[in-house]
């Protein structure tokens, strides 16, 4: 069975994984997907992740992260654009996440990069996803 939106299942197993207090998941492997972990750990929303060759397509296994109260660090984790509907914005349009306590997370000519990324390199894209 082919998936419409990976970024979308991605998003979700990483929502439920929280919802469920897991200490971490695993994701089938694609680069956007690995881009936007990375994003993830530079904002320190995660804990970690790796990379697990099966043979096949490949895992990405993120360790989620918690604070001392065994609250999650993601507060909310949402798709903007999707297939049947595109969100594109233009370098001055870029959004700001709850006043630039959250990120948009945007895929630009420049690759997979943030919202304060993308007005540094004054580049627009696709908004992907808001993180907080």
């Amino acid at each position: 069975m082919s998936m419409t939106d990976p970024i979308a299942d991605y998003l979700t197993r990483v929502r439920n994984a929280i919802k469920a207090k897991h200490k971490k998941v695993d994701i089938p492997f694609s680069r956007v997907k690995e881009e936007i972990t990375k994003i993830l750990l530079e904002y320190r929303y995660i804990k970690n992740y790796i990379v697990i060759d099966d043979g096949k397509q490949g895992l990405i296994r993120i360790y989620l992260k918690y604070d001392e109260d065994d609250n999650t660090v993601i507060h909310s984790i949402k798709r903007v654009s999707k297939p049947g509907l595109r969100h594109y914005v233009k370098s001055t349009e870029i959004p700001r996440v709850l006043n630039n306590l959250g990120i948009a997370i945007l895929s630009t000519s420049k690759g997979i990069v943030t919202d304060r990324e993308a007005r540094e390199f004054k580049v627009g894209g696709e908004v992907l996803c808001y993180v907080w």
